[in-house]
């Protein structure tokens, strides 16, 4: 699975590619050291094989390299960033 950063000044999201599929988490940038991810989208065909547990992990690696901190107001990343306590050093819940 390919996972590729899409980046704008105002936010930008992560997309996984797999099997000809995309699948994206999308988040807005509140400042340099703040996001906020609002959505995951993953296609019918790709439900079952990790891809949105893939981008969660991704967004917090991005966000441990970044310097970053991530506000959960995706239920999907929400619920994620609960069963792993060790994302807490990024995720504000």
């Amino acid at each position: 699975m390919e996972i590729r950063n899409e980046d704008k000044v105002s936010g930008g999201r992560y997309v996984a590619t797999l099997e000809g599929h995309e699948a994206e988490m999308t988040f807005s940038r509140t400042s340099a050291k703040l996001i906020i991810i609002d959505h995951t989208g993953v296609p019918d065909a790709l439900r079952g094989k990790g891809v949105g547990q893939a981008l969660a992990l991704h967004a917090v690696e991005e966000a441990r390299r970044g310097g970053w901190k991530i506000i959960p107001l995706c239920p999907f990343f929400k619920a994620q960033a609960l069963r792993h306590p060790d994302w807490n050093d990024v995720v504000n819940s």
